[in-house]
């Protein structure tokens, strides 16, 4: 076992490379597709190409031409956007090693819902990133592949499939954050293994003087069309760790379900109000994107807050005991769990005051949601976690 400082450092560093990287793809994603929408024959266009765009920036003047399928000759430059998702994926899967494989006791594995070994674990989650993907590329390869919205239903299901398979494996936040693993995979494994070799295809008939097939053009654009419908989904997944009313109770398939329609339906708006076409379902979009919010937060217990808890309060000093025996062997000044060197999120409990000072933000995570104690490692019952509700529930007195 490694330094616990350390792991909180390349947890950090790793977090920061993985956001930055993650800026730079989704930034490239967003312009290219948005450029593809608003590209228009002038009238003025030349021969072989599709049309053009102007554009200002900066104090200057651009103008993009896309070709029907590649120019007759290739200049000596030539920039490729490949590296921004391989770098994002790599330093989020190291993420994953580091938090989740590193912490599995703690982080990944919940033996109230599976009993696994750390080893089997970390199997079993990098075991399933490779089978989503290839489960996914064949359901774009088959027949499916050429009727957009069934595809799009299908796919849907396959992260839906696996969310429900991650939430019966690890605890609540791994198996939350694993969706966004695979939907990373699946963005990244587009452009790694179809999206650039299909260009290099092109590009290399190019150079031998050939004209390119469309074909593998066309798949890559699917592709790329795939994950930028998938981008505001993931986005939102790579920070959902702290908010345990997305995957707590076993709510995480619900609410990956939801997010993923969110997503896709925001970037449908936009995608359709960049090309300029007039279609009938575009006002619709927004609207129904938000009933899908309204939905999720229903579904996280706005308005409902039946959390089981009934009866009298019990004393301070009870529920001091259950965190004292539950709670602080990470969350104290000094941990006793190995894992963590100081108290997550600064939050010791044997501190002065402290239980009581914190006792909303322990009842959203301990009562309205089993996030905490990290995979129930301390085997935190449910009657002490009624307990603490109906102390909470009384005022914290």
């Amino acid at each position: 076992m490694f330094d616990p400082i350390i792991a909180d450092w390349l947890g950090l560093l790793l977090r920061w490379a993985h956001v930055m990287a993650g800026i730079a793809w989704i930034g490239t994603s967003f312009y290219f597709i948005w450029l593809d929408a608003v590209l228009r024959d002038s009238g003025r266009t030349k021969e072989g190409v599709a049309g053009e765009s102007w554009l200002v920036h900066g104090g200057g003047f651009y103008r993009v031409d896309k070709f029907t399928i590649a120019p007759a000759a290739l200049p000596e430059e030539l920039h490729w956007f490949k590296y921004e998702a391989y770098f994002t994926w790599l330093s989020g899967f190291l993420l994953l090693a580091v938090i989740y494989y590193w912490g599995a006791e703690a982080f990944l594995i919940d033996r109230s819902v599976v009993d696994l070994s750390p080893g089997l674990a970390i199997a079993v989650s990098v075991g399933s990133l490779a089978v989503g993907w290839i489960a996914y590329d064949l359901l774009c390869r088959s027949p499916l592949g050429a009727r957009t919205a069934i595809l799009a239903v299908a796919v849907f299901l396959l992260i839906l499939g696996a969310a429900v398979a991650y939430d019966h494996l690890f605890s609540g936040r791994a198996a939350f954050l694993h969706v966004g693993a695979l939907v990373g995979t699946l963005m990244a494994a587009n452009v790694f293994f179809v999206i650039i070799p299909n260009q290099k295809k092109t590009v290399a008939a190019l150079l031998a003087g050939r004209a390119p097939d469309p074909k593998p053009g066309a798949q890559a654009k699917q592709r790329s069309l795939h994950n930028n419908y998938l981008t505001l989904p993931v986005v939102l997944m790579m920070v959902s760790n702290h908010y345990p009313l997305l995957y707590g109770d076993g709510r995480g398939p619900v609410m990956a379900a939801g997010i993923v329609v969110v997503g896709a339906l925001i970037r449908h708006f936009f995608n359709l109000r960049n090309s300029g076409r007039k279609d009938w379902s575009r006002p619709l979009l927004i609207p129904a994107a938000a009933l899908v919010v309204v939905g999720l937060l229903v579904a996280s217990g706005l308005g409902s807050r039946d959390d089981g808890v009934t009866g009298a309060a019990p004393s301070r000093e009870e529920v001091e005991l259950v965190i004292r025996q539950r709670c602080m062997s990470c969350h104290a000044a000094k941990p006793t769990d190995e894992n963590f060197e100081a108290a997550p999120a600064g939050l010791a409990f044997d501190k002065d005051g402290a239980i009581r000072a914190n006792a909303q933000r322990i009842y959203a995570q301990t009562v309205l949601s089993d996030a905490m104690p990290l995979g129930n490692v301390t085997q935190m019952t449910a009657e002490e976690r009624a307990l603490v509700g109906r102390w909470v529930r009384a005022g914290a007195p």
